[in-house]
């Protein structure tokens, strides 16, 4: 979106209310879409709607079908992450459903989460990461942005993955017996690997390692955890041909190994368009 300019504001002030019906409620996000819309934001900010003005379709600009475009103001009730310094009151555009065309009406002194970016040279103007990057506020959503931003800022944060490099599986001395290891192309050349074991009699054991020694202790990441979104949002669902080019007479227990770990993760859900 572009930059809200003085004028611009002051006009879309004294334009007023339309026309308008209570705002939908749209699909619930998921853990993948908050993280999606966290990761990419500088500012997180829980804000409380002072001023609500529905853009005119000539004042809008590239709008897709079925949504409205706002001038918001709003009072800063916490900054969840980033700008410490962000001021009291902040504006910014965002755009929400519009069942039919018609503008939602925002009530005053709703409760929005934010994500965004501050604007150079405009203190107090925000620019959403995203078009719907305004969320209703709800405790439990604002604490899992929190998380996101609280792992993703830690030394030890899990990185970015990119890809598979290679597959290597060793059997076992016994029939059954049998252990596949998947290093993973990863952000800053971070080791990352995921191990398969399998025993006569059990089902087979997986593993995510952070290190490049292999830990006795590592474990499947918890859903809903920034490991688990990089791993479930990003691995392809079957194994490249090319990541066990190496070892062709194991294709097909590397490929039902890594189902072992597509299958532990679960899928990555998202709602947003």
């Amino acid at each position: 979106m572009n930059s809200i300019g003085t004028a611009v504001a002051a006009l879309l002030l004294a334009a007023g209310a339309r026309d308008s019906a209570p705002a939908p409620q749209g699909p619930q996000p998921t853990y993948a879409d908050l993280a999606d819309l966290a990761l990419a934001a500088p500012v997180a900010a829980h804000v409380r709607l002072n001023r609500a003005v529905a853009l005119k379709p000539a004042e809008a600009g590239n709008l897709p079908p079925g949504r409205a475009r706002f001038y918001i103001v709003a009072d800063v009730v916490a900054v969840i992450s980033g700008a410490q310094g962000l001021p009291t009151r902040v504006s910014y555009l965002a755009d929400v459903p519009a069942p039919g065309g018609k503008s939602p009406k925002l009530a005053k002194k709703s409760e929005y989460l934010v994500l965004a970016r501050t604007v150079p040279g405009r203190p107090g103007e925000l620019q959403l990461i995203a078009p719907d990057a305004q969320l209703p506020f709800a405790p439990e959503r604002a604490n899992m942005i929190r998380s996101i931003m609280r792992e993703s800022s830690a030394a030890d944060s899990p990185p970015r993955i990119s890809g598979i490099r290679r597959a290597f599986h060793v059997p076992g001395t016994v029939p059954g017996e049998s252990e596949t290891q998947i290093f993973l192309d990863a952000a800053n050349a971070r080791p990352v690997s995921l191990s398969i074991l399998r025993r006569p009699g059990m089902a087979p054991q997986w593993a995510v390692s952070l290190s490049e020694v292999t830990d006795d202790a590592a474990a499947p990441p918890a859903r809903n955890t920034l490991l688990w979104y990089r791993l479930a949002c990003t691995l392809p669902r079957t194994i490249p041909a090319q990541s066990y080019a190496d070892a062709p007479e194991h294709a097909r227990a590397i490929a039902a190994d890594y189902q072992v770990v597509i299958q532990g993760l679960g899928p990555c859900v998202r709602t947003r368009g």
